[in-house]
This record gives structure tokens, C-alpha cells and sequence, in this order.
């Protein structure tokens, strides 16, 4: 068995990493330790780059034809990993989950009509419906003692009328890293299947559940749920490998599938570019033991963000992802202003962490940091934010 080395540093100055190029446009200086866009500092494993190099070696870059392999392979992965059996016919690539998204928003929703999301959430969530021109509609998670969230059911009632017609789902959550129960969902699954609202199920860090939690695909709950359901996944996080957009749709629903597939296939938006299936079989063939390695490293450098806060910055309480390899940091206990809390991160600690209110509601006083990275680079950021903290 191989043993791959996650503490390696790697120089990605040159490969136009958005990481690093963006903290100038983004944050004014370049100085920052960017822990923030959410990819992770590990190399992408060897078995992707070799699939790819192999492809490589041929001169020629023409047109291709779906591997005979592809939707098999995607197929294995889930029924295997989340006990979801789904069909060939029900599989779809899509350019990237974000613009999924937009997809459905101007094929399923018109101008003026509404969107349900969950803040705090992934701030595209909120972005691309209104920028497509429609209305969000907030239906924030309520934060629990215990610093986990809980969906808003009663408030969902009150927030829905009959021009909310799609709802984002993050599952597993974004930022919060939570793992939804199968009850949680069946409950969402009958409000929506009632009410007649089409869920997006944005399942993309599925593969990365931690601490022996498990990941619900949204669309195997109950029938309710495979009927109203279009879900997105991607091995990209887990792979690292966001470069090679490699992102596909899975939807059972004949009538949702005709229409939304139909319209991608009249715009040749269903047709991957030549690496995408090829990084695809490879990760899901070869990337089981890669995969394991991977999060229980991820699990001790959680741990370490917990030990450290709990001993040094206590003002600062880590909340235990259930999936994902970010950790959103509650930070009110610093008692700080949203202004003095950037400046704490980027001018005094010299860190690039998403801030929380992007996120939206509830967001307040948070940040989201990505532990995917070489412990020694998590500690430098801690000792970073440690030091600043004590000089307040």
C-alpha cells in the first residue's frame, strides 16, 4: 500500500492558482496566508496526472467521444460509497455546479420568481439567482448551543409563497460542514414536493465525510425526493482537481430530466471537455486509498486548529466539520466589530479567510478556513492569528 505524503510543501507560484493571483485584486496586499478559496495544497494524486499524462502522450486534441466507462464508473461510486443507485440515462456533465445552478434558475424560473436558500451558505447560492434576476429568499439555519445548525421549518413555511418555485440545497453543508439526516431531508424533500419547488442538491463535498459521520445523498430519501430533485456532484473537491471541471447532474425525474438535459443538449453544454472524464474514472477507480489517507489527515489537522484554539485563542471556538475540509470559526467570542475582525485576520494576523457575512444571515462574526493544507502551514497561519489576537 502506498503511503502519500500530505505534509509536502508545494510552490504553486506559476501555475496561476486563483489562491495566491487573487489576494492583490481581492485584498489589496499579497502578504496574506490564503486559507480561504476552497481548494486544497495537496498535490492532486498521481494516478490522475498519470491518466492524464497518458492521454497526453497522443498529438492530436480533436474531438472525443464520452468514455464507454464513464457513467459506469460514476454509477460504482455511488452506489458503493452512499448506497444510491442510480441509472446511466438519469447522468448529465455539467460545466461546473455554480453554473448548474444558472442553468436551472433561466430553464426552470422566470424573471421575478423565486429562489429558496439557507444562510449562512455559499455565497453563489445567493449571487447567481440574483444576478439571473430573481428573488432570494432567506430561510436561515438556526444555530444550535452546541454551535451545529438545524433547518428553520416553521420559518420556511413563512417565507414561501407560490412564486418560490426552486430551493439550493448545500448537502453537506457549506460552510458549516454538516452532514444532513436522512429525517432532516424527508422532511425537506415533503415541504418542497408540496409546495412544488424544484431542489438543487449542490452534493459536491460528498465524498469527504469526517469522524465516522455519513453523507445522505438528497435524491435516495424517498420518492418524494427523487421526484423534485436535481443534484450536482463533482470528484473535484476530494481530488483536488477544480482546474478539470468535471462536474455531472444526476436527475430521475423524467419530466425534470427532458427538459433540463434538453436544454443543455441544444446548447452542447452537456458535452465534457477532453480531460473531464478521464480525471473522472481515474479518481473514482484508483482513489479509494488516496481518498482514506487524505481525510484522516484533514481529521488530525482539525484537531490541531481545536487543540490550538482551545489553548491559545480561546476567544475563538472551531466548529468540527461532519464533512469537507473547512472549518467555520466562530469568532464572537472576540467580541469584534465586522470591520475589526477583518483587520484582525488580514492586517494584523496576515490571513485570507472568507469572511462569515458573506455568507449572508447568521454569518455574522465568523470565518471559514480551510485546513486542506501541510500542518506546518496551519500552524505558521494559527501562531499568525494567536499573536495578533493577544495584541488586541
Amino acid at each position: 500500500m502506498k503511503t502519500y505524503n500530505f505534509d509536502e510543501i508545494i510552490d504553486r507560484s506559476g501555475s496561476g492558482d486563483l489562491k495566491h493571483e487573487a489576494l492583490l485584486p481581492r485584498w489589496g496586499r499579497n502578504d496574506l496566508l490564503p486559507l480561504w478559496v476552497a481548494d486544497m495544497d495537496f498535490a492532486t494524486p498521481d494516478f490522475v496526472v498519470d491518466a492524464l499524462k497518458a492521454r497526453l502522450s497522443h498529438p492530436i486534441f480533436g474531438y472525443t467521444i464520452e468514455p464507454a466507462d464513464y457513467r459506469p464508473t460514476i454509477i460504482d461510486w455511488n452506489e458503493s460509497h452512499h448506497c444510491w443507485k442510480i441509472k446511466p440515462e438519469w447522468i448529465s456533465f455539467i460545466p461546473g455546479i455554480v453554473k448548474g445552478i444558472g442553468f436551472v434558475v433561466n430553464v426552470f424560473t422566470k424573471p421575478g420568481e423565486k429562489v429558496i436558500i439557507q444562510p449562512p451558505v455559499y455565497h453563489p447560492f445567493r449571487m447567481t439567482p440574483e444576478d439571473n434576476g430573481r428573488e432570494v429568499v432567506f430561510n436561515p439555519l438556526r444555530l444550535r448551543e452546541d454551535g451545529y445548525y438545524d433547518m428553520d421549518f416553521d420559518n420556511l413555511s413563512e417565507v414561501c409563497d407560490d412564486k418560490c418555485r426552486v430551493l439550493i440545497l448545500s448537502n453537506p453543508h457549506n460552510p458549516a460542514g454538516v452532514c444532513w439526516s436522512k429525517e432532516t431531508l424527508q422532511r425537506l424533500a415533503d415541504f418542497c414536493y408540496e409546495h412544488n419547488i424544484i431542489v438543487i442538491s449542490d452534493e459536491i463535498h460528498s465524498d469527504m465525510a469526517l469522524f465516522g459521520n455519513r453523507h445522505v445523498p438528497f435524491a435516495s430519501v424517498s420518492e418524494r425526493a427523487a421526484d423534485i430533485s436535481i443534484t450536482f456532484a463533482a470528484p473535484t473537491k476530494t481530488f483536488n482537481m477544480a482546474g478539470i471541471v468535471s462536474s455531472y447532474a444526476v436527475i430521475s425525474n423524467d419530466d425534470l430530466r427532458q427538459r433540463f438535459y434538453g436544454w443543455l443538449k441544444a446548447n452542447e453544454l452537456d458535452e465534457p471537455t477532453i480531460f473531464a472524464p478521464i480525471a473522472t474514472i481515474a479518481a473514482y477507480q484508483k482513489g479509494e486509498e488516496w481518498r482514506k489517507q487524505m481525510l484522516a489527515y484533514v481529521e488530525d489537522n482539525v484537531r490541531f486548529v481545536e487543540d490550538y484554539c482551545r489553548e491559545r485563542i480561546p476567544g475563538i471556538r472551531p466548529l468540527r466539520p461532519q464533512a469537507s475540509f473547512l472549518v467555520w470559526l466562530n469568532c464572537r467570542g472576540l467580541e469584534l466589530s465586522h470591520d475589526k475582525l477583518l483587520d484582525l485576520f488580514i492586517d494584523k494576523a496576515h490571513l485570507a479567510l472568507n469572511d462569515g457575512e458573506m455568507f449572508g444571515p447568521g454569518g455574522e462574526g465568523f470565518m471559514r478556513l480551510n485546513v486542506g493544507t501541510p500542518r506546518s502551514v496551519l500552524r505558521q497561519a494559527l501562531e499568525q492569528l494567536a499573536k495578533a489576537v493577544n495584541e488586541l
